[in-house]
C-alpha cells in the first residue's frame, strides 16, 4: 500500500506541474481571468495533496484501516476536485461547459475534508 501511495503521490505531483504549465502558457489565451484562477486553484490543491500523500506514505505504515481510508479519501478527493475544475474550465472556454462536472467538485472537496478529518482523528487517537 505504501508503494502505491508513493507512486500516486508522485504522479499527482508530476501532473500538477504539467497542468500548471499548461494553464500558465497555453490556456492563458483562451480562459477568462476567473476561469484561469479556478484552474490554478485546481493545480494548487492537486500539488498540496500530492505532497501530503507522499509525506503520509513516508511516515505512516498504511496498514490500519484508518490510515488506508485517509489515503483513499485524499486520492479520490484530489482527483475529483482538481480534475473536475480542469474539465469545467476547459469546456467553458470552448462554450460547451460540462455541467455534469459541477457537483463533482464539491464531492471531491468533501472527500478531502474527510481525509483531513480522519488524519486529525488518527493523530488525536494516538495521543490519548
Amino acid at each position: 500500500m505504501v508503494l502505491v501511495a508513493e507512486l500516486i503521490g508522485a504522479l499527482l505531483g508530476l501532473s500538477a506541474v504539467i497542468f500548471g504549465a499548461f494553464g500558465a502558457h497555453l490556456l492563458k489565451k483562451t480562459l477568462t481571468t476567473d476561469q484561469l484562477n479556478s484552474f490554478e486553484t485546481g493545480v494548487k490543491y492537486q500539488m498540496y495533496h500530492a505532497l501530503l500523500i507522499l509525506m503520509l506514505s513516508f511516515n505512516l505504515n498504511l496498514e490500519t484501516s484508518i490510515e488506508k481510508a485517509i489515503i483513499y479519501c485524499l486520492i479520490i478527493g484530489t482527483i475529483l476536485f482538481s480534475f473536475s475544475i480542469y474539465g469545467l474550465c476547459i469546456t467553458a472556454s470552448k462554450g460547451k461547459k460540462l455541467k455534469i462536472l459541477g457537483p463533482v467538485t464539491p464531492l471531491g472537496g468533501l472527500f478531502l475534508v474527510i481525509g483531513w478529518g480522519l488524519l486529525f482523528y488518527n493523530y488525536i487517537k494516538n495521543l490519548i
